[in-house]
């Protein structure tokens, strides 16, 4: 072989070496390695423009401002926990985007809740839906059965409230203490350091909704509800059992039990001497209520301070359709600095 053939062919060489550590390098800074995530770099890869969904949901300022906001109607459902942000944030998407309407759709047979609505979305009854939950590896197995994958995408936080008759005069709780009360270990308020009471204990059923699911894999610890635990039917039969019972005590959203002027809200904590108000101190006695109202306590919440804190998800399928950009475009809405403030506003914890 020639001197020149022998440079020209080590020329090549390099040419090709230097290319394929380039094409190496653009592979692994763009997080490609794993194909499944690409999804999550972009609003849709069939219905998208290529905005990339962390800037739709962390620059947008007003929902003017969320791209690629779809035209038609969209069924969703789910938890009924979000019935507050339902309330006051979806009346003011259409007066911006007019062509994206919403319809909260219920279970024909089930009781409506973070379970329900993603069985419902994994069955194609709807385009996305709201839960006080995760999703379970159960549901995801479904998804990937059916051709396609879910994702959760954090709106909101929450705090969960536990709430008991006015007449029971303690500090507040531990979580092993409430623990203890659910399955059925501790039942007299005076194992507590409160009256010679028995201990009422009420729940919806496991089957209701995320918050109970929540409640017993977080509090319970995976445990079995006890059979000393009465099931209500939801939140307001739960709290009026309560106010109506001087041994109650029953557990939810503390946007729905800390404003109530029936039923107290109780500190919580890992330990006796470290109780955190779910509330405002100082606490408004309820006698001061419907005039005055306990707030919630923001900063512990949002900060974790405060025990027992779960985040709200909007559920999407990751299918290339349709679906998939309203459940984007929704939790875009939500994640804008307007929809943060909307959720605010409905009593709960905003992300930013």
């Amino acid at each position: 072989m020639s001197q020149k053939t022998r440079e020209t062919a080590i020329l090549v060489s390099l040419l090709l070496i230097t290319a394929g550590l380039i094409g190496a390098g653009f592979w692994w800074a763009s997080g490609w390695s794993g194909l499944e995530n690409v999804s999550d770099l972009f609003v849709g890869s069939q219905v998208g423009s290529g905005e990339k969904l962390q800037e739709a949901q962390g620059k947008a300022k007003t929902f003017a401002e969320v791209p690629n906001v779809p035209s038609g109607l969209f069924n969703y459902g789910g938890s009924t926990t979000w019935a507050p942000i339902r309330k006051i944030v979806d009346p003011i998407i259409p007066t911006t985007w007019s062509q994206f309407q919403l319809r909260y759709t219920n279970p024909a047979s089930d009781k409506p809740g973070s379970g329900t609505g993603i069985k419902m979305l994994l069955e194609d009854q709807l385009a996305f839906s709201q839960s006080s939950r995760p999703i379970e590896d159960e549901e995801y197995q479904k998804a990937r059965q059916r051709g396609f994958t879910l994702k959760e995408i954090p709106v909101a936080i929450d705090g969960i409230a536990i709430a008991v008759h006015p007449s029971v005069k303690i500090p507040g709780l531990t979580v092993a203490q409430i623990k203890g009360i659910y399955t059925g270990k501790i039942n007299n308020w005076k194992q507590v350091g409160g009256p010679d009471l028995p201990v009422t204990p009420y729940s919806r059923s496991r089957e209701a909704g995320g918050t109970v699911e929540f409640f017993i894999e977080n509090v319970l610890e995976g445990g079995k509800l006890g059979s000393n635990v009465k099931i209500v039917s939801d939140t307001t039969s739960g709290l009026r059992k309560v106010a109506s019972d001087s041994g109650g005590i029953y557990y939810a959203s503390s946007t729905q039990v800390v404003p109530q002027c029936n039923v107290k809200p109780l500190p919580i904590g890992y330990q006796p001497d470290q109780l955190v108000p779910p509330y405002q101190e100082p606490f408004v006695e309820l006698s001061q209520c419907p005039n005055r109202r306990n707030l919630l306590n923001r900063a512990a919440i949002q900060s974790g301070e405060y025990p027992i804190t779960r985040r709200l998800f909007v559920i999407i399928k990751q299918n290339g359709q349709e679906d998939e950009q309203a459940g984007r475009a929704y939790a875009a809405l939500l994640l804008s600095a307007q929809g943060q403030e909307l959720i605010k506003n409905a009593g709960f914890i905003s992300l930013r």
